[in-house]
């Protein structure tokens, strides 16, 4: 599964990890990516969208 949001394109971005001694390395900051059933023009699909989309409203869900 690809770590991006089908609606707004957030992914994964790069960043680094701070020790107490200062030192650098690199890490990667992964968006919060959920499966979620979407309903449009009648169908149903999965899309993978992250959270704040979701919480947001930008998507329209499926009824069980």
């Amino acid at each position: 599964m690809s770590r991006k949001c089908e609606i707004c394109g957030k992914g994964q971005v790069s960043g680094n990890n701070v020790s107490h001694s200062n030192r650098h390395t690199k890490r990667k900051f992964n968006a919060n990516i959920q499966t979620v059933r979407v309903e449009e023009n009648g169908t149903v699909t999965r899309k993978n969208v992250c959270t704040s989309c979701i919480r947001s409203g930008k998507v329209q869900r499926a009824a069980n």
